[in-house]
C-alpha cells in the first residue's frame, strides 16, 4: 500500500506513513469501536497534494479515485445551507423536498467490493459554517449523524478528511527566500527539516486560531504538507506526461501515437505551471494549454500519422512550445 501511495502522491512521505497505519489496525480487526477509523486534517500550502492523497487512497482501496463522498464546504458557508446535508426534520418547510447528502446509502455507494472502507472527506473546512462544524463533532467523535428523518449513519467504518489552506499566506512567506527550482536543489537536509517545522508551526497556530478545542481534540492526525522541491515537481509532471499517453492510448487505439517532450520543455512547462502560492497546481492547466490543446488541433486536422511521434521543442523565444508531428516510432 505505501508504495502504490507513494507512486500516485509526490513528496509527502511522512503524511502517507502516517494514515497507513490507521488502515492496517482496521485490516487486523484492532481499530477502537465507536468511533471513525481515523480522522486526518491535512494542512499545508495548495498544491501540494492534500485533496490527491484521499483520491489515491480510494484508488489503491477501490480501484477508483471517485470513490470518495466529497463535501465541498465552500457550498455551506451560511448557517441553513447545512440543512442539505441532514435534511430539514419533520414540521419544517421543504422536509419532504430536501434530500440529505450524507446518508447510510451513500456512505455505502462509496465502497467496493475489494474493500468495504468508506472515505469521506470534506474540504476546505475553514469555510463550512459554524454550525456544519458542531455537526461534526458528534461524527468525529461517535461516529453517528442524526438526520433530519431521525435516522441515523453509521461511521465507524469510515476514514474522514479535512483539508484546509489555513495558515497557507504565512506559510508562502517562510517559503519564499527557499521556494524555486534553482533554489530548492541546493537546500539541505537540516534546513529542509527546519522549514518542515515552521511550516507545521504556523497551520497548528492557524488551526488553534480557528477551530473549538472540542473540534481540535476531535482529530486524529494534524498533518502538515511540505512545499514540493524540484525533484518532486519533476516527478509531478512526468506522471502528467506519462498519463497523457496513457490516455491517448486508450481513446485512439489504432490510431494512437507518442508524445515526446524533451527536458527543456519540461522545465518551460515547469516554470510556467508551478509557485510559491499554488504548488503544482497549475501545472495540470498549463499542459492543457501548451501540450493538449495544439495536440488536439493536429489530430482534429488529420495530421499525425498513426505510430508516429510528436515531438514539443521548446520555441527559441522561449515563450511557448512548437509541436513538430512527423517520424514513425521506431
Amino acid at each position: 500500500m505505501a508504495a502504490q501511495l507513494a507512486e500516485r502522491v509526490i513528496g509527502q512521505p511522512e503524511s502517507l506513513d502516517a494514515i497507513i497505519p490507521y488502515i492496517q489496525m482496521y485490516q487486523a480487526g484492532l481499530s477502537p469501536e465507536g468511533r471513525p477509523m481515523g480522522v486526518f486534517l491535512l494542512l499545508g500550502p495548495t498544491g501540494t497534494g492534500k485533496t490527491r492523497t484521499v483520491e489515491a487512497l480510494a484508488e489503491v482501496l477501490h480501484g477508483n479515485a471517485k470513490n470518495v463522498l466529497r463535501i465541498d464546504c465552500g457550498e455551506y458557508q451560511m448557517e441553513h445551507e447545512v440543512a442539505k446535508l441532514i435534511g430539514a426534520p419533520p414540521g419544517y418547510l421543504g422536509h419532504r423536498e430536501t434530500q440529505p447528502l450524507l446518508t447510510q446509502v451513500k456512505l455505502n455507494a462509496v465502497m467496493s467490493e475489494q474493500n468495504n472502507l468508506s472515505i469521506v472527506l470534506f474540504d476546505e473546512i475553514e469555510k463550512a459554517a459554524g454550525s456544519l462544524q458542531r455537526l461534526l463533532l458528534g461524527v468525529l467523535d461517535k461516529a453517528s449523524l442524526r438526520l433530519g428523518d431521525n435516522s441515523m449513519v453509521n461511521f465507524e467504518r469510515s476514514l474522514i478528511f479535512l483539508t484546509s489552506n489555513l495558515g497557507a499566506r504565512e506559510m508562502a512567506r517562510e517559503l519564499r527566500p527557499e521556494f524555486g527550482l534553482e533554489t530548492a536543489t541546493v537546500r539541505s537536509i537540516d534546513e529542509g527539516r527546519s522549514a518542515a517545522k515552521r511550516l507545521e508551526v504556523v497551520a497548528v497556530a492557524a488551526v488553534k486560531r480557528k477551530f473549538a478545542p472540542e473540534f481540535v481534540n476531535r482529530i486524529d492526525l494534524m498533518l502538515t504538507y511540505q512545499s514540493l522541491d524540484a525533484a518532486a515537481l519533476e516527478q509531478i509532471l512526468e506522471l502528467q506526461v506519462r498519463g497523457l499517453q496513457e490516455h491517448l492510448d486508450r481513446r485512439l487505439g489504432e490510431r494512437s501515437f507518442q508524445v515526446d517532450v524533451p527536458k527543456k520543455s519540461r522545465q518551460f512547462l515547469l516554470r510556467r505551471g508551478t509557485s510559491v502560492e499554488y504548488g503544482a497546481r497549475e501545472l495540470k492547466r498549463t499542459m492543457h494549454r501548451f501540450v493538449m490543446q495544439p495536440l488536439a488541433a493536429l489530430v482534429a486536422e488529420g495530421r499525425v500519422a498513426p505510430n508516429s511521434v510528436v515531438r514539443f521543442e521548446l520555441n527559441a523565444s522561449g515563450e511557448r512550445l512548437d509541436v513538430l508531428p512527423g517520424r514513425l516510432a521506431a
